[in-house]
């Protein structure tokens, strides 16, 4: 699971298997923590951060969707995902 972007300790990766279940997701780590969140609408699929944390990442899908959908699609064909910036 290749890793598309790192900010402020959070680490966030995307499954790039064909046919990876839907919603369209990725996946958040910090320490010893992990979420998976949806890129659609933001939310936390399940697992858990800290509150700040979560407001960071939903900060950074808003800014980010098109690129994060952009990859889905690339994962969804088996390809890897191309890195996202992190949020400044």
């Amino acid at each position: 699971m290749p890793t598309i972007s790192m900010f402020y300790g959070l680490i966030i990766r995307m499954y790039f298997a064909p046919l990876e279940h839907n919603p369209p997701h990725i996946h958040v780590y910090y320490q010893e923590l992990e979420a998976t969140f949806s890129i659609q609408s933001g939310d936390i699929l399940n697992g858990e951060l800290p509150k700040n944390k979560i407001k960071l990442i939903q900060a950074w899908i808003e800014i980010h969707y098109e690129e994060l959908m952009a990859n889905w699609t690339l994962c969804q064909n088996g390809e890897l995902p191309f890195n996202i910036d992190a949020l400044k």
